[in-house]
């Protein structure tokens, strides 16, 4: 019998699932770690659907494994089509993720073991899973359980270690195996291991915790979450966390810290016992330390809280020339300094056209094809430049060429207006109107052809106030943009195909997203973009990021700057409901040229002629 060996360049999501794609593998070995990678990408594609989500929930509870093949076959296919068995080993699968592969039609094996031990112990048959077991023991060895340890006695259990008596009299005692690892047994004799005993931590009131139970709850609980760790730290629960920055991008989240403070880490110790709660954490953007079998190495967890404070010093910037010359462009993109541990979003604040910027540069000038997912799927800016210098295929510096970019013509396809887009406006200003005092002036700036209306962004209905002053006319020649998440149902969908929405992509496609802007100027319409990319958190003026600047300045369109003034304390953040009665201004400014200007000097003049009109 023979068989080829497929070898994966990286445990990059989107390395592994190519090389399983290309080739036709039938049976994958691996350790937990790189099916709970593969889970999570998997299972983020089918929450994306809500006809997905459901049946995915009607074949998990029903056990309807052949209908799931079927149903979920572009799953199968992106896998080479030929997958049948996963086996995994060298630690404790989570079950919600063996659960998720057995449900989805795949036969997913575990074992457990030690090298002392020849080296199965227990392991699964292909006709007999259980996923969150390890399986059955194996033939001509006695497995117990004592005082919680799984301990094993057999032909296969060594005879001790090579001239280490002390060791072996720890491990070895009247020819039982103590493994170390914790777990029972179930009536059918399937194991479950609950951790490890010498990871258990006891806190001084005298409880016992398993940390490794906490660390799979968290990962479960929230997508935001790559990877934790759990230890004892100033005798408190202190967790590692290492975000999953896709996600966070995906929601929009800005503040990481204050979000996992008061959503994640709140949300966890609202439904755990008191003495399990962690009281403490930190987010990290270095691996958490791991054995090559994935386990995690406990006692190195200390030496990592110092990382956040290590920041931008000079003497660890890398040397690659392929780091400087992206450390160049990026710092040309947003005017500042940054540093190789900076995450291209959290950090540097890299804004939609800037990203694609990149992308674009990373291309012409090394022959690195990246998309945004896995742009942003880089710690930091340092890993980035790592990938970049082992895949490249040139090193030839090309600065981007926005006109080109641009230039190309979509077709785009605009919404139609009509009765129903009169009636929705129609009801949305009478509704601003009646909740709250909204007044406005110089709507007259807004002129004749092709422009970019632009204003700073307070609050949530903010493109509702503004459209609040356009008449019929002016209506159906704006446009606005909506991120694809947020019309994710029937009703925004509605919505959108009636009021003038251009719906875009920009997590999957962002250049032809940008484009799509371009498009609908090209066509003599007009389009509303917030500069700031987000909402203000503080009331304050934010960045103004540069898309707006480059489309004014490579369609040669003029820009009219919107001043709101009373939203951000009509809806701040913290609120659920807004102020009634507050009063709410919007003032339309004298449009800005961009003939005179550069990108960086369009973003300048914009901002400030803003900020003046302020109240």
């Amino acid at each position: 019998v023979s068989a080829t060996a497929v070898v994966t360049p990286s445990m990059q999501n989107s390395d592994l699932m190519e090389t399983l794609k290309n080739n036709e593998v039938a049976v994958m070995i691996g350790v937990p770690r790189l099916y709970e990678l593969m889970y999570k990408g998997i299972k983020a594609k089918i929450d994306v659907s809500f006809v997905g989500k459901i049946l995915y929930k009607i074949v998990s509870a029903t056990n309807a494994r052949g209908l799931a093949k079927k149903i979920f076959s572009k799953v199968h296919d992106g896998l080479g089509g030929h997958m049948n068995i996963m086996v995994a080993g060298g630690a404790a699968l989570p079950k919600h993720v063996g659960k998720f592969f057995y449900s989805l039609g795949f036969n997913i094996l575990e074992g457990f073991g030690m090298t002392e031990c020849a080296p199965m112990i227990t392991f699964t048959r292909p006709d007999n899973i259980k996923p969150g077991s390890p399986g059955q023991k194996v033939v001509d060895l006695q497995v117990e359980i004592r005082d919680g340890e799984i301990v094993a006695k057999g032909a296969s259990v060594m005879k001790g270690y090579y001239n280490r008596p002390e060791e072996t009299a720890d491990i070895l005692k009247d020819g039982w195996l103590y493994t170390g690892d914790l777990g029972y047994f179930d009536k059918q004799g399937f194991l479950f291991i609950t951790g490890r005993k010498k990871e258990i931590i006891v806190l001084s009131n005298g409880k016992n915790i398993n940390p490794v139970e906490i660390e799979i709850k968290l990962e479960k609980e929230s997508p935001y979450i790559s990877e934790s760790a759990v230890f004892l730290h100033n005798n408190a629960l202190h967790a590692l966390i290492v975000p999953d920055y896709n996600e966070l991008s995906n929601a929009s989240i800005i503040d990481i810290e204050e979000f996992f403070k008061n959503e994640v880490i709140s949300t966890h110790n609202k439904n755990e016992s008191s003495y399990k709660r962690i009281m403490q954490f930190t987010i990290i953007k270095s691996e958490i330390p791991r054995t090559r079998l994935g386990k995690i190495q406990r006692f190195k967890l200390g030496d990592l809280l110092d990382a956040p404070q290590k920041k931008k010093e000079k003497t660890n910037e890398p040397s690659s020339e392929e780091y400087k010359s992206i450390k160049v462009f990026i710092e040309d993109q947003v005017s500042g300094e940054i540093s190789a541990d900076d995450h291209l979003e959290f950090d540097i604040a890299l804004d939609s056209l800037g990203k694609l910027g990149l992308i674009d540069f990373i291309d012409r000038s090394f022959g690195v094809q990246i998309d945004q997912e896995r742009l942003l799927s880089f710690a930091t800016v340092g890993k980035m430049a790592e990938f970049i210098a082992d895949n490249k295929l040139r090193h030839k510096i090309e600065n981007i060429d926005w006109s080109e970019i641009l230039k190309e013509d979509l077709k785009l396809k605009l919404p139609k207006t009509g009765i129903i887009q009169k009636i929705i406006t129609s009801t949305f200003r009478a509704w601003a109107k009646l909740i709250f005092r909204l007044k406005g002036s110089g709507i007259d700036n807004i002129p004749d052809g092709p422009c970019i209306i632009a204003p700073n962004h307070e609050s949530y209905f903010d493109s509702i106030f503004v459209a609040s002053f356009f008449n019929t006319k002016l209506i159906k020649s704006t446009y606005f943009y909506a991120k694809k998440k947020h019309v994710n149902n029937f009703f925004t969908k509605f919505l959108a195909r009636n009021n003038n929405v251009i719906v875009m992509d920009i997590n999957k496609d962002l250049k032809a997203s940008i484009q799509k802007l371009a498009a609908v100027l090209r066509q003599g319409k007009k389009i509303v973009i917030f500069p700031e990319g987000t909402r203000t958190n503080t009331g304050e003026l934010g960045d103004f990021k540069q898309t707006f600047a480059i489309l004014s300045k490579e369609l040669n369109v003029p820009i009219v700057p919107v001043v709101l003034n009373g939203a951000f304390e009509a809806m701040p953040r913290s609120k659920r409901f807004p102020v009634i009665n507050a009063s709410i201004s919007v003032d339309f400014l004298k449009p800005v040229n961009p003939v005179s200007y550069n990108y960086k000097e369009i973003c300048s003049v914009v901002k400030s002629n803003i900020k003046k009109a302020q109240k």
